[in-house]
């Protein structure tokens, strides 16, 4: 199994301004911190702004925080939203199966016991649990100027 690149930033994207909270959080920021194409991040932001994970703002003093509380948003929430249009193996997807075995497999009913497994286990974890007291996360995504009082909603 193997996670998109669109997943994987998400949750960059939400330990980063749960580790930075009271601030907006910019693109290039988390861009630089996270190794990541601000293109990219672009469009998992917009993502995450419209499933209500973060706020968006517009203009010169734009970024993003928090929509919700860290312990509010549930790791496997995240994954499910992010992951859902990529079918785990062809037989998950009705319209562009062409597996001869689909009608008589048994392999697909464990893969989809399997998968919801996965999720379910990530529904235990929320955000708090990731930044929560890792020090090492902190330093490697914390904002030296936090002198800008934004509200974050998220703060752990």
């Amino acid at each position: 199994m193997r996670l998109t690149t669109r997943t994987n930033l998400a949750m960059r994207v939400l330990m980063f301004c749960a580790v930075n909270p009271g601030r907006i959080v910019r693109k290039h920021e988390i861009a630089e911190a996270c190794n990541a194409s601000e293109n990219h991040l672009a469009q998992v932001v917009n993502t995450l702004g419209q499933l209500g994970f973060v706020e968006t703002l517009r203009g010169r003093a734009g970024g993003m925080q928090l929509a919700r509380q860290t312990d509010n948003i549930r790791v496997g929430e995240v994954f499910r939203a992010f992951e859902t249009g990529v079918p785990f193996a062809e037989c998950f997807d009705a319209e562009h199966n062409t597996c001869p075995l689909a009608g008589c497999c048994r392999l697909q009913r464990a893969l989809k016991q399997a998968l919801e497994a996965f999720y379910s286990a990530l529904d235990e974890l929320t955000l708090t649990e990731l930044v929560a007291g890792n020090t090492q996360l902190e330093h490697l995504l914390a904002l030296a100027d936090r002198r800008k009082p934004a509200g974050c909603i998220g703060s752990a």
